[in-house]
């Protein structure tokens, strides 16, 4: 029989009704094992200090009403860039600690009207600069998989949240795979929706053009189940699409793919790529084959350009956005910002600039624009493409050192798809040295329920989501 922390929403939501449990028993649990790994592990900033209020309420409402919402009474992780009322938000950046917000952030608001229970906050790297979580001004979050091993990031926290089993799901976002790569190093599921399908509002920003709030769990059906939820038009962010939210929950437990074509990128297997993590992205093509999908190599622009792309756009786009960090309305003098902020502040500000504007930014925006077309012309034949989320699996504590292009090499795989703003899930889809690592399946902007749809049957047919006892190495 499983323990309360290996359950999925479903089994959470069927616990309920049956009167197997109570919201406060599953809050109880959770609270009991933060309390146990949080010291070491480093994932909770911190936590609502009202959940066991929260958690009667909830038990009040399922007997008199019974199970009436999707989230109703389900334990959630929440990354610090969203804005909590109630609950300190601070993007783990000194210049906010002790920052308590005046209003929730749509994703939160929208969580907390389906029913679900914030826990607390989880550990992010600074303003989500970076992709270890090493930035962080609170310490770094360790790997629960191996505590001498990074979580990944910016999203680090929140996907180490459900590697240790410290929530049932957790929010994180994206600007240039920092919901996939952390899923990926910690052998979890996180899913990327369409740029402009979740609400940014109450999200404290990084790349405005970029920033993709989404669901991280350990099934691609909670996933599913959360997107759901949080995705929509909202009237406080005018980027996000008008177009109706599908019922991504119909695109799972599909009996087959056939029918379904799909592009593995063949620049996507880098020369530097060990054949392990290689080989792992060859016979996860071979699954889908076996699974009915028609799997061809194609190609795409090399991914390395995106670097290029992604340094300069997401730069200008920091230094824009934190110029309202002044110490002036609120926050800490801007002294106290963390090394890694100051250069992507001081990097944005040049490309901006008078006299270097077209020879950088303007430039990046115009290869952007190439690689829109690349995937548009591939998306005419294929449903989706497939690769390695990482170059291979989680680094080193300390990795990150003297190393100011850190994150944008280990999102090498994952660059092209966030620039261009598509749809994609990581899953895991193997192991490497005892380490996890991930699959991304992309499709085309808006087909949420494509990309559901081939990792959730991908999924159902392997075992690589199966957590083993985590528990003996923390």
């Amino acid at each position: 029989m499983k323990q309360l922390h290996e359950l999925t929403i479903k089994e959470v939501l069927d616990g309920y009704q049956n009167n197997d449990f109570t919201c406060v028993d599953i809050v109880k649990h959770f609270q009991s094992r933060i309390e146990k790994f949080n010291p070491k592990l480093n994932v909770y900033l911190a936590q609502n200090k009202n959940v066991l209020k929260e958690a009667q309420e909830i038990d009040n409402e399922i007997s008199e009403k019974g199970v009436t919402r999707p989230l109703l009474g389900i334990p959630l992780a929440v990354k610090d860039n969203f804005l909590t009322e109630g609950i300190v938000t601070t993007a783990s950046s000194n210049i906010l600690r002790g920052y308590d917000p005046q209003y929730q952030s749509t994703v939160v608001k929208k969580l907390k009207e389906a029913g679900a229970i914030i826990l607390g906050k989880t550990n992010m790297d600074s303003f989500a600069h970076g992709s270890s979580t090493e930035t962080s001004d609170f310490g770094s979050t360790l790997n629960p998989w191996n505590p001498e091993k990074l979580p990944g990031g910016s999203s680090g926290g929140s996907a180490a949240a459900i590697a240790a089993q410290l929530a049932t799901v957790a929010i994180g976002s994206e600007t240039a795979g920092s919901i996939r790569q952390p899923s990926a190093w910690c052998g979890i599921t996180g899913f990327k929706p369409t740029y402009g399908r979740v609400s940014r509002y109450g999200v404290i920003a990084m790349g405005s053009s970029l920033d993709s709030p989404g669901p991280m769990g350990r099934t691609v059906e909670d996933c599913a189940i959360v997107a759901e939820v949080i995705s929509g038009k909202d009237d406080k962010d005018a980027t996000t699409s008008p177009a109706p939210v599908e019922k991504y929950t119909d695109s799972l437990c599909s009996p087959d793919l056939r029918g379904v074509r799909i592009g593995i990128v063949k620049e996507y297997l880098l020369p530097e790529m060990s054949d392990d993590v290689k080989n792992l992205v060859l016979n996860a093509a071979n699954q889908l084959r076996l699974l009915g999908a028609t799997v061809d190599e194609v190609s795409l622009m090399d991914p390395r350009y995106s670097i290029g792309v992604y340094t300069v756009i997401q730069r200008s786009e920091v230094s824009s956005n934190l110029a309202r960090f002044d110490g002036v309305r609120f926050g800490e003098s801007r002294d106290t910002l963390c090394e890694e902020t100051k250069r992507r502040i001081m990097l944005g500000t040049y490309t901006l600039s008078a006299g270097y504007y077209d020879a950088f930014y303007k430039k990046a925006q115009a290869v952007r624009t190439k690689i829109v077309n690349e995937f548009d012309e591939i998306f005419k034949t294929y449903d989706a493409v497939i690769g390695a989320v990482s170059p291979g699996p989680a680094r080193s504590v300390g990795a990150t050192k003297n190393q100011p292009m850190f994150g944008e090499m280990e999102d090498v795989l994952v660059e092209p798809s966030s620039i261009a703003g598509l749809t994609s899930v990581s899953l895991p889809c193997g192991f490497v040295d005892g380490l996890p690592i991930g699959l991304q399946i992309t499709s085309n902007q808006l087909k949420e329920s494509t990309a559901i749809k081939i990792a959730d049957s991908y999924q159902r047919h392997t075992n690589f989501h199966v957590f083993p006892n985590l528990e003996k190495t923390l």
